[in-house]
């Protein structure tokens, strides 16, 4: 792949030039791409010739062409094309398998074939209303337009098709070898034409494990409030994504060190100012990054949004319910409750599906309920509780409580796990026994209606609940034993 980029303003090594570490860096990449490339080839070449036949271009270009050079390429591939949307469409009539508009007034147009996902983009050259983040479409007139207007370097090379021939004119295979997120531009006009680039360049960090540029640094921090700009629902994804990056720490730092935490989460950014009670950690604002690491450290494969997600606002009940003894000890009692409920208004603020911020709720909510149960207090029916009340986010409340455990001290953080290690192990006793996974009342419904006598409604919705509890108190009844419990229970209550 020739290079056919012009000069950028980046430099590596000695008088500008990449040093020999980078040059090796570079070539590595350049092996990468060949490889990932040849292997969409079939589609994507024969995509260009389509297009080149026509008198038009088309290049790879953007994400893909950055992760082509890490190895990394998946199947949904963008192209950059000067045809308009409706000379795309004429094109790929009759060879893509399946076409798709949503994005035509942006000038995309989806396609699908060979069990790859196209996007086609025409050249842009956008301008920004200044108030959203929405661009007023303007089509550029060459592939320099179109890579002038993207976030980052590392996002602003091409690919032509079906000659392989590589565009860089903004150094973005330097920054690549080097590990570093810079704008085409100065980021003070790319973050203004679009504030939402500030929290892409924190994704990207945690995604790719890549430093931020100090300019770009400071400018986001400069420009934090132009975020409200941007909607809920896009910021979110934006969060989601670096929550589920490969190193999230290095992109939630980056958000509270800049401010724009503050614009969308600052719950985060106020557990700085409070303590840990244990004084193990120089504030809970470092303990709940350390638990979000120990909770990745648990994972199994793919990463986990929903445990993420809860270990990160495990404590942030803490500043609200901050409080000092007699004897100095700062104390947050209840601060799960409080977490819960500000976990649920921040997530519902984010426009968080339902079923998320559910699980995500519940999660902080329970995450103290382990504390205790080495002292030997819990009986059977609280382990039956436990499990009934985690159903099926017990693996993850698991994780979570581990991850908890953050002391120094090696006695007690051994003491600790022992103590879960027990835990688990009486809970696979009595699910084994029991099969606490469905847990439910020893009569149902049906049976409820035919002993007392009575139609359906709130009777009996109140007959099965109190044998659900029961049944959580002292585990399994016989058929004798629950009719006896729900004759008790109607006598009790005068019904019959």
């Amino acid at each position: 792949m020739p290079d056919t980029s012009s000069p950028g303003a980046n430099s590596s090594g000695a008088n500008g030039s990449p040093s020999a570490a980078e040059r090796r860096e570079l070539t590595a990449a350049q092996r990468n791409a060949v490889t990932e490339l040849l292997r969409v080839s079939p589609v994507a070449d024969e995509l260009g010739r389509r297009f080149a036949r026509a008198g038009h271009e088309l290049h790879l270009v953007g994400g893909s062409v950055r992760d082509a050079l890490l190895g990394r390429l998946g199947d949904d591939l963008d192209f950059c094309t000067d045809a308009h949307p409706e000379e795309t469409l004429r094109l790929i009539k009759g060879w893509a398998e399946a076409t798709w508009e949503t994005g035509r007034e942006f000038g995309t147009i989806g396609a699908a074939r060979g069990g790859l996902r196209l996007e086609i983009t025409t050249f842009r050259a956008e301008a920004y209303d200044g108030v959203t983040r929405n661009p007023v479409v303007r089509y550029g007139k060459s592939l320099l337009d179109d890579l002038r207007r993207r976030d980052f370097t590392i996002n602003a090379m091409a690919v032509s098709l079906p000659d392989h021939r590589f565009t860089d004119p903004h150094r973005g295979l330097d920054d690549l070898a080097t590990r570093v997120i810079r704008t085409p531009g100065t980021p003070q006009e790319s973050f203004g034409d679009d504030p939402l680039r500030m929290l892409r360049a924190a994704r990207f960090a945690a995604q790719l494990r890549f430093a931020v540029e100090p300019g770009v640094r400071a400018a986001m921090a400069a420009l934090a409030t132009d975020l409200d700009r941007i909607t809920a629902e896009r910021i979110r994804d934006e969060f989601v994504k670096l929550m589920s990056g490969a190193d999230p720490i290095t992109g939630l730092r980056l958000l509270v060190d800049t401010g724009l935490a503050d614009r969308f989460l600052p719950e985060l950014s106020g557990l700085k100012l409070e303590i840990d009670e244990h004084a193990q950690h120089k504030d809970v604002y470092e303990h709940t990054l350390t638990v979000v690491s120990n909770a990745i450290a648990l994972e199994d494969g793919e990463p986990d949004f929903l445990l993420r997600m809860a270990a990160l606002m495990h404590d942030v009940g803490k500043p609200a319910t901050k409080a000092v003894g007699s004897d100095g000890r700062v104390s947050f009692h209840h601060h799960e409750v409080v977490g819960a409920r500000m976990t649920k208004q921040r997530m519902k603020a984010l426009r968080f599906p339902k079923d998320v911020t559910s699980a995500v709720v519940d999660l902080v909510g329970l995450h103290l309920r382990f504390y205790g149960y080495g002292r030997g207090e819990w009986t059977d029916s609280a382990v039956r509780r436990y499990v009934t009340d985690a159903g099926d986010l017990l693996p993850r409340l698991h994780k979570l409580t581990r991850s908890d455990c953050t002391t120094r001290n090696r006695r007690k953080a051994a003491a600790l796990a022992a103590d879960y290690d027990a835990l688990e192990t009486r809970i696979a006793r009595i699910q084994a026994e029991e099969d606490l996974a469905r847990v439910r009342p020893d009569l149902d419904g049906n049976a409820i209606m035919e002993l007392l006598g009575v139609p359906a409604g709130p009777i009996v919705g109140r007959a099965w609940r109190h044998l659900k509890e029961v049944r959580l108190e002292r585990g399994p009844l016989d058929r004798d034993e629950a009719e006896a419990e729900l004759l008790r229970w109607a006598r009790a209550e005068g019904i019959g």
